[in-house]
């Protein structure tokens, strides 16, 4: 019985063996064939067909196809706007390519472009070249349908100018208008204030293309001619018999008219060396004030090779009454710590329109820096005169009282003094708008402290009373202006930054105006200025108040000045 269990068990053995050596023989033979995988090449490439009308073909460009081994026919398709072709007669969207022609030799594969009517602009596809038995491939296409419809189109919708000054012109923007499939000329025109061109040099309100250039690219020059003070908004419109209108949208601002006049130019301020700390000179202004609405006056603080002075001094413009003999302060600043105003285009930038009736024709003209070093100070002032319709006609301007020579001669505060700071003021009879002008700076470090340890008065914060007639009508506020923010931001190492009361180093003096309620024609008023109470305890030095005030009367008619009294 063993035994023929083991011839059993043998020939089971010898049959698994005999399975085994068939597989492998099997597995041999394949790997010896003459099998290759099936594929599809593509050579050369098609590049932009660039512009094409709507409705026609482009010329044709070309690849060369390839089967390897296929096992079902090529198929070739392309997307819209594009067709193909194997003969480069007939074309279509998709054709065939049998298996054994693709296998068998190269083929050529025409491609062109052919947009449709509506397929105006980019165009892009693609050609799908596929057979089951290989990996598809795809060529990229591009185009660009031209329109056969008469049409027009410019490169922008809108220009914005530049703010540009009354009676003047602004620089020119350039428009560029297609023209397409036009028989007839283009017109171009623009709204008042703004003009064209076509050669950048003779602008006028209207322009033509004329139809042998109206299908090219034509440029044309735009610019704003502004004749009135403000906003602007106007069209520039094209125009053609065939194609429909295009317009392109214009705006700017127009500035008002500016005469500029030069006065000081790099005058030394400074003490000892030949320097003197003030000068005067008479200088011819704008003499037609009937439509000035406005007058500015710039300062510029240049610095000789020694550098400025080290410190904030107290400083001033005036101007000469040629009435009186007197001199009226039109602005008041202190000087920034080492520097100039460099940092600001034009300077300190006051306005004195309220001395319109002195800022005329001949004029003298004083400045002053309280500069105790050698190190001088170069002023240079230029004003403007800005055209406009003016509030009132006729300004006249008078003073009420000045203790204001510098620093150290204002109004002493918090101790007994002999300022008088009353005055009577009896006003014009065609007076059609009355009011005061203040300017008020603090000086000296008295003490005792306020609560915050700040000294007076150029530290401690105060509000005075400007009294009308005995009663408190006006108020001045001397608190803080941001000092840290002035722009002229680098008077380092001086301590500019710390907030005084109503000034900075380096800034104007504020003005403080104050309107009557009433045009006040022909009253008269008692005025006071009464600085707020304290007391010093002499302890820490003296404290000063330097104080201006102009009474200013405006009127449709001439007018007198005002009439002062002590």
């Amino acid at each position: 019985m063993k035994t023929n269990h083991l011839k059993k068990g043998l020939g089971v053995i010898v049959c698994l063996l005999g399975l085994l050596f068939i597989v492998n023989c099997s597995s041999d033979d394949s790997s010896n064939g003459d099998t290759q995988q099936s594929s599809i090449t593509v050579t050369g490439n098609i590049v932009s067909f660039g512009e094409v009308s709507v409705g026609s073909s482009s010329a044709p460009q070309s690849v060369t196809l390839r089967g390897v081994s296929l096992s079902s026919d090529l198929t070739v398709s392309v997307t819209s706007n594009f067709e193909i072709s194997t003969d480069d007669v007939s074309y279509s969207n998709q054709l065939s390519i049998s298996k054994s022609e693709a296998n068998g030799s190269n083929q050529t594969l025409y491609v062109r472009f052919s947009p449709s009517l509506s397929a105006i602009g980019p165009v892009a596809g693609t050609v799908s070249i596929e057979s089951n038995s290989a990996t598809t491939r795809t060529l990229n296409l591009n185009g660009v349908g031209l329109s056969i419809a008469p049409l027009i189109t410019l490169n922008t919708t809108s220009i914005n100018f530049d703010d540009t000054q009354v009676s003047s012109n602004s620089a020119s923007s350039t428009l560029f208008v297609d023209g397409y499939n036009l028989n007839s000329a283009i017109d171009i025109t623009t709204t008042e204030g703004f003009l064209v061109s076509l050669d950048g040099t003779v602008f006028s309100n209207a322009v033509q293309i004329s139809s042998e250039s109206a299908n090219s690219q034509t440029t044309v020059f735009v610019r704003f001619s502004p004749t009135a003070i403000g906003s602007a908004t106007g069209t520039l419109s094209v125009t053609n018999a065939e194609a429909d209108d295009v317009d392109v949208a214009l705006s700017g601002e127009g500035l008002p008219i500016v005469h500029n006049y030069t006065t000081f130019n790099q005058e030394p301020l400074a003490f000892g060396t030949g320097f003197s700390q003030s000068a005067a000179q008479t200088f011819t202004l704008h003499s037609d004030m009937s439509n000035i609405s406005q007058i500015k006056m710039f300062l510029q603080i240049d610095c000789p090779s020694t550098g400025c002075d080290d410190w904030d001094r107290y400083a001033n413009v005036m101007v000469k009454d040629t009435d009186s003999g007197d001199w009226y302060e039109i602005g008041r600043y202190i000087t920034p710590y080492w520097v100039g105003t460099e940092l600001l285009p034009r300077g300190l930038e006051f306005d004195v329109t309220d001395f319109k009736s002195l800022l005329t024709g001949s004029v003298e003209l004083r400045i002053y820096i309280e500069n105790w070093t050698t190190k001088a100070d170069l002023i240079s002032i230029d004003f403007d005169y800005i055209e406009g319709t003016p509030d009132y006609e006729y300004y006249a301007v008078a003073e009420v009282m000045q203790y204001n020579a510098n620093s150290l001669e204002g109004v002493p505060y918090g101790v007994p003094h002999n300022f008088d700071l009353t005055r009577s003021v009896s006003i014009p009879s065609n007076a059609e708008s009355t009011h005061l002008r203040t300017v008020i700076s603090g000086w000296g470090h008295a003490t005792p402290n306020d609560s915050d340890g700040r000294p007076c008065a150029e530290w401690c914060y105060r509000t005075h009373d400007v009294k009308i007639n005995g009663a408190t009508v006006f108020q001045h506020d001397l608190g803080p202006i941001g000092c840290a923010s002035n722009p002229i931001s680098n008077q380092n190492p001086g301590n500019w930054t710390p907030d005084r009361a109503g000034w900075c180093p380096g800034m104007v003096v504020p003005v403080r105006s104050n309107q009557f309620g009433s045009t006040m024609a022909g009253s008269s008023f008692s005025y006071e200025y009464d600085y707020e109470d304290w007391v010093s305890d002499l302890a820490g030095g003296n404290a000063f108040y330097a104080t201006s005030t102009f009474v200013v009367v405006k009127s449709n008619t001439p007018i007198s000045k005002p009439v002062v009294a002590n």
